[in-house]
């Protein structure tokens, strides 16, 4: 799999470059914060400038930046109609007042041309529209092939404006039975460009992907041994973790250097970190600790953002709870009280102030939300369904799941908030999604 050639250059240095020479001083990137519960901001996007060549082109990165920009939660993307009331945009002398009279917040113009070697240039630039000064402006180069990876990026570059994490250019691991076997696969956050990872003749289990999207760690029933595996995504590096006992839900640090996950090797399942800094890789050894000691079965290990705790299911009290324990193993606590007396697969939001998990109720799978200051509980999904497996985006806005609510398995996104449901897969089964965090 080869990774993805594309050259971005800040033109936003002077402010020269994007408004009159009678402009104010050099403009600074702008960052703010959203949070929820804020209106979302309305964009205007309109058609990009382009020769007829370069013309197909910009409408696909419209399009995709169209897509990313509705998905953001962060912005509100202008409806087509609203264009029809003012003049045609002319980037060059932008009458901010008649973007403000159809309620755009901030206006972002671009202008799309082909290189000498064929690749395709844009350059983009986003202004705020009250006061008709630029915020931010790039110009990216990429080829033909790469327009999405691309225009992912800059949509990165939008949200980042307001202090949020990288999201559109991110992957997702899961797995698939589509081609006869369950096996690894890589997608984009929207379903795009779903890639085949593993061709083998055994069964493959609950992926876990590596913050920096380059390895994923897995179960993989070698020998009909459910051993631990890391797989070294761009080189095609299997390395073998932990082949003793029944090895399962691996989950990574933030920071990338540790894996937990569950594990029989001692005779009991119970939950243990291997450390996988740069010289575990290389070596293809891993210092192992064992963190819990109970008759219970303790498994789906999550990590907090800080790295500071880890939170996990246990049966020691008679039933599938979830608890909390610091790094090390100490200070165990109970933290799942709601009306089911079976809970699973927890995840810990990015922030660190919510776990999203799947509880049964009346025999139903659903997904809810534990609010870790107020104790709140929050139903996530509400179908006669079997909703599973949850895994929080990067920005902690959506929330990727399992579910059978149109037949098969198929992965679906929602927003944290219950709104925005959308099916990511229809080819065969599919589970186990795994966002990089």
């Amino acid at each position: 799999m080869k990774t993805s050639q594309i050259i971005a250059t800040v033109i936003l240095g002077a402010a020269a470059a994007l408004a009159s020479a009678a402009a104010p001083a050099p403009q600074k990137d702008v960052t703010m914060t959203i949070r929820e519960g804020m209106p979302a901001i309305n964009l205007a996007l309109p058609k990009f400038t382009a020769p007829a060549s370069a013309q197909a082109a910009a409408d696909e990165i419209r399009q995709i930046l169209s897509a990313d920009i509705k998905y953001s939660r962060i912005f509100s993307l202008l409806p087509e109609s609203y264009y029809s009331y003012i003049r045609a945009l002319d980037p060059s002398a932008i009458l901010f007042k008649e973007w403000e009279s159809i309620n755009a917040n901030v206006l972002l113009v671009g202008d799309v041309s082909e290189a000498a070697n064929g690749d395709v240039v844009f350059e983009w630039k986003l202004y705020d529209v009250k006061p008709g000064q630029p915020m931010k402006g790039k110009r990216y180069q990429a080829k033909r092939n790469d327009l999405r990876f691309m225009v992912h990026k800059i949509a990165d570059d939008l949200a980042a404006i307001y202090g949020n994490k990288p999201v559109f250019a991110t992957k997702v691991a899961f797995l698939s039975n589509r081609d006869g076997n369950d096996e690894l696969y890589l997608m984009d956050y929207d379903g795009a460009g779903q890639t085949r990872l593993t061709f083998n003749a055994v069964t493959d289990y609950s992926p876990s992907l590596s913050p920096d999207g380059r390895m994923i760690a897995y179960t993989s029933y070698q020998d009909l041994a459910a051993g631990l595996y890391i797989l070294q995504v761009y080189e095609g590096r299997r390395i073998p973790v932990s082949l003793k006992g029944g090895n399962f839900s691996p989950a990574w640090s933030v920071d990338g250097r540790k894996l937990a996950f569950s594990s029989s090797m001692d005779g009991n399942q119970e939950i243990y970190v291997a450390e996988t800094d740069e010289d575990a890789l290389k070596r293809g050894s891993f210092r192992i600790k064992r963190l819990t000691f109970n008759q219970g079965i303790d498994t789906s290990p999550t990590w907090s953002p800080t790295g500071r705790q880890l939170a996990f299911v246990s049966d020691r009290g008679g039933t599938p709870q979830i608890y909390t324990m610091d790094a090390e193993g100490s200070n165990v606590q109970r933290v799942s009280f709601g009306g089911s007396t079976w809970h699973d697969a927890p995840a810990w939001s990015p922030a660190g102030d919510r776990i999203v998990y799947v509880a049964r109720v009346d025999e139903i799978f659903d997904l809810y939300v534990l609010d870790l200051m107020s104790k709140r509980i929050s139903k996530l999904t509400e179908s006669n369904a079997r909703n599973e497996s949850p895994s929080w985006s990067p920005d902690g806005r959506h929330i990727l799941f399992t579910s059978n609510m149109k037949g098969e398995l198929q992965i679906f996104t929602i927003d944290y908030d219950g709104a925005n449901l959308r099916q990511l897969t229809t080819k065969g089964q599919n589970k186990f999604p795994a966002w990089a965090n």
